[in-house]
């Protein structure tokens, strides 16, 4: 029988183990291994191999009698069992005994102190810890890091590739959850979003059930303390429309919902840099120095970052501290919301730039998760697919979607924010066609929305999709608010525009009876 927890202590406890290391200390320790390299930012740029995104196929949950009745298994929360998971875990961690160094960081997942996850990240690659230790909260100290008895521990071997048929697994690649033993395992892939999003699917499992709804979304907060969400998944805008230097960024990526508002659950940003410009995004630009760490980014012989190459991947990615962004709410918590918005990048161009949601329709729209899976952000993306993830959030939810979408109908409504729906992606055509929608214009609809200038407008009726369009929003031209105007064929439009509402329509039918007066209400 295999003992977990003793195998884990002898590999912290191993003589030749870093904990805790500092960022110097660990850049240092990746210079000498050959891990990475230093931009001339400070920044330190690591290439992550074959694999530079998330392998959604490649993840399992042990089913147990601690997950058999709670978990919405499925193609997303992929059965695995018992034994499958020690045999690897005993085989990871005598490969992991026989290592060097090995480099171990403890902090926290939830900058709520009331729900705050204990975690223990245990690296083979000195980079990877320096990206844990970004992307989680940090300890204050290292005695209080070093006190720290974890409640989850995440045991990462990159170098180590499993034998599909021998180990049970889909491929050589391994992200093995197993919920009574609190263990993430994970081989095969250097990505370090890995270690980031696994976490996050293990709030998703923990706070619904303490009556926190868990969320897929970036938060910021005004000077009169009006909260902001922005739902989406990778590539849609959370980071960049939530990094506003005239409010405070409360977090990019993950957040929770309780009874005193809305709190960070990490201590970290991971944006995606392609096409990263001083210019356009001048926040994310200036974070990105010392004490952050590039994934996939190319540099040249001086050190210089391109953003604008994605020759080794479109999923160019930079994590850094949240302090780096010079505005961050530090603890990462505020109040209740006054807007949400939902954003999608619609690759059928037919969709508006924004529009007002009622409580049904919000709720139809978040059960729907519709947006364009962007290139590079999961293994064989290389060009937008439509793609409907639920809550906007769906790889990471291991509890059935009516969970997470009746605890967010229910704060809407005790709470009384308004919904927006925002199109990041394209107009005036479908992708390869029309052209992306300009980030400053998204920018300027948002702000106006959050501000409650929209509250104050006109909105007209989108005869397809039955969405509140603004008449007119300041800063935007008046042409884009209605898609069917950016198009030059109005038939080619109509065509397509019917063709996603069928997309919708047809997806919806997978919630059953029990959101059947959702789809009438808030549907087509």
């Amino acid at each position: 029988m295999v003992n977990h927890k003793s195998l884990i202590e002898g590999l912290v406890n191993k003589p030749s183990t870093h904990k805790q290391l500092s960022n110097a200390e660990l850049v240092e320790a990746s210079l000498r291994r050959k891990e990475a390299v230093l931009t001339n930012t400070g920044a330190l740029r690591a290439q992550t191999g074959e694999y530079t995104g998330r392998s959604p196929k490649d993840r399992f949950i042990v089913r147990d009698s601690v997950s058999d009745s709670k978990i919405d298994w499925g193609e997303v929360n992929q059965p695995i069992s018992q034994e499958i998971f020690d045999n690897l875990f005993d085989k990871v961690t005598t490969y992991l005994n026989d290592k060097e160094e090995l480099f171990v960081f403890n902090g926290y997942a939830g900058a709520d102190p009331h729900t705050q996850l204990k975690l223990q990240v245990v690296n083979e690659f000195s980079w990877h810890n320096m990206f844990a230790k970004t992307m989680f909260i940090r300890p204050e100290t290292k005695e209080e890091a070093l006190a720290i008895d974890p409640e989850f521990t995440i045991v990462s071997a990159p170098t180590f590739k499993a034998d599909p048929e021998v180990d049970g697994t889909g491929s050589e690649v391994f992200v093995l959850v197993s919920l009574e033993k609190k263990i993430i395992l994970i081989g095969g892939t250097e990505y370090g979003g890995e270690m980031k999003k696994s976490i996050f699917s293990i709030m998703n499992y923990l706070l619904p059930e303490e009556g926190v709804l868990s969320m897929h979304c970036s938060a910021n907060v005004g000077e009169n303390k009006d909260v902001a969400l922005f739902f989406g998944l990778s590539g849609t805008g959370k980071t960049t429309l939530s990094a506003d230097p005239e409010r405070d960024l409360i977090g990019d990526d993950e957040h929770g919902w309780n009874d005193d508002g809305v709190f960070n659950i990490e201590g970290g940003c991971y944006a995606k840099t392609i096409n990263l410009s001083k210019e356009k995004e001048p926040e994310i630009f200036e974070a990105i120095k010392f004490g952050s760490v590039l994934e996939n980014v190319v540099i040249d012989e001086d050190g210089n970052p391109d953003y604008d190459d994605g020759s080794l991947t479109e999923n160019t990615r930079a994590a850094y501290p949240i302090d780096h962004i010079d505005n961050a709410r530090i603890p990462s918590v505020a109040g209740h919301p006054k807007t949400i918005i939902f954003l999608t990048a619609d690759a059928f161009g037919v969709l508006p730039p924004i529009a007002k949601l009622n409580k049904d329709q919000a709720m139809y729209h978040f059960l729907s998760g519709f947006t364009s899976k962007l290139a590079g952000t999961e293994r064989g993306v290389t060009t937008p697919q439509p793609v409907f993830s639920t809550c906007f959030g769906s790889p990471f939810l291991p509890l059935h979607a009516t969970v997470y979408a009746n605890m967010l109908g229910d704060l809407i409504d005790k709470h009384e924010v308004n919904v927006y729906l925002v199109n990041t992606g394209w107009t005036g055509g479908e992708y390869g066609v029309g052209k992306r929608m300009n980030l400053a214009h998204t920018r300027s609809m948002v702000r106006r929305a959050i501000s409650g200038e929209l509250e104050l407008g006109e909105f007209v009726e989108d005869e397809m999709f039955g969405l509140s369009i603004p008449t007119a929003v300041t800063g935007v031209p008046k042409e884009i608010l209605a898609p069917i105007n950016t198009w030059e064929s109005k038939d080619a439009y109509t065509e397509k525009a019917q063709g996603l509402k069928d997309k919708f329509i047809e997806n919806f039918k997978k919630f059953g009876e029990q959101s059947a007066a959702i789809a009438e209400k808030g549907g087509f």
